[in-house]
This record gives structure tokens, C-alpha cells and sequence, in this order.
């Protein structure tokens, strides 16, 4: 009886010891790796009266115009659920009225950002110029812009993500995207 009183008290011993640890904590919610491709570019250069050069991970397609002028297309990349949609528009006297709409709707965000910072790009020698929006925070677009030559050719564009806006989870797919629209920005030229 005296060994099974010890090992009664011994693992009442050993439990109360292993048990005195400190309290689980849960872990944050943790998001999905993702893996990029190495940067690679091709040039389109088609019917448009605009080239430039996108990440051959992309697929251009053709839009569906919903305003009835001007050409729309997009570069989907569907395995991030992402999509630059680009519209281009002639300019006829309405160049002030197209670069406010482009400012008012990134400014749209401004109720979900954090902060828009805006990058201009000019460009004399392509005859390009234009304003990147760089919109950090929840929002449903992180990067929109507008180019122009200031006199015939005008286009838009607008990084969009089909999911729920969630800055930290995108964060590591908008630096990597805002890299090829800034690289398409800087290959843009008109025909």
C-alpha cells in the first residue's frame, strides 16, 4: 500500500508541475505566401495609337467600353485575382476635365485611406507626362494614373484586386504591381 500511496503523490507531483505553465496565448491570423514570378516584360504593340511594355505573367484584354468612347482594356493576372484596367480617350479640349476626373476618383478612396501620395512623371523627349496615385490603406484600388501628351492622347488606369481590401494581407501583391505599372508608365509611348 505504501508504493501506491508514492505514486499516487509523485504523479500529483509531476501533473501539478507540467500544469503550471503559463497561459496559451492564440497566434495572430497569419496570410498566405505568396510567391511572384521573376520580372519579365513584352512589348503590345497593336491597333492601339499607345505601346508600351507589361509583365508577360499578364493577359491583355479587351473591355467592353462602357462609356461608348475610347478604347478600354485590361492586364488580368488571374492567379492574384488582380486586374490593370486602362482606358484611353482622344483628347479634344477637354484635357482639364479628364485629369480632374482621374484626381476625384482616386480621391473617391479617401474615406478608406491611410494617405494617397502622387508621383509625376514627365517625360519631354516621349512627350509623356502624368500623375501615379499611390493609395495606401484599405481601399478598393491601391495604385491609379492617368498619362497624357497633353494635346491628342490621353489614358487611365487603376490597379484593382477582386477580394476584400485588406491592406496587410495585399500589401507584399501591391509592391509587386505597382513595380510593373510604374515599369508601364515609364515604356509608354504614342503612336
Amino acid at each position: 500500500m505504501p508504493n501506491l500511496k508514492s505514486l499516487l503523490i509523485s504523479s500529483l507531483l509531476v501533473f501539478l508541475l507540467v500544469s503550471c505553465a503559463d497561459e496559451p496565448v492564440p497566434k495572430p491570423r497569419g496570410y498566405f505566401r505568396l510567391t511572384f514570378p521573376e520580372k519579365q516584360y513584352r512589348l503590345l504593340d497593336t491597333i492601339y495609337p499607345f505601346t508600351f511594355e507589361y509583365p508577360v505573367y499578364g493577359t491583355i484584354i479587351k473591355e467592353r467600353n462602357r462609356d461608348g468612347e475610347g478604347e478600354w482594356i485590361s492586364i488580368a493576372f488571374p492567379k492574384y485575382k488582380a486586374k490593370i484596367h486602362l482606358s484611353y480617350k482622344d483628347i479634344s479640349n477637354n484635357l482639364n476635365q479628364l485629369t480632374e476626373d482621374a484626381r476625384s476618383l482616386a480621391y473617391k478612396h479617401t474615406y478608406k485611406a491611410d494617405a494617397i501620395d502622387e508621383m509625376v512623371f514627365d517625360n519631354p523627349e516621349k512627350n509623356v507626362y502624368g500623375i501615379l496615385y499611390d493609395i495606401r490603406g484599405n481601399s478598393a484600388s491601391s495604385i491609379q494614373f492617368y498619362l497624357t501628351d497633353s494635346s491628342r492622347h490621353y489614358i487611365r488606369g487603376a490597379l484593382y484586386f477582386r477580394c476584400e481590401p485588406n491592406k496587410d494581407s495585399l500589401a507584399p501583391a501591391v509592391d509587386f504591381f505597382t513595380k510593373d505599372v510604374i515599369y508601364l508608365i515609364e515604356t509608354l509611348r504614342w503612336k
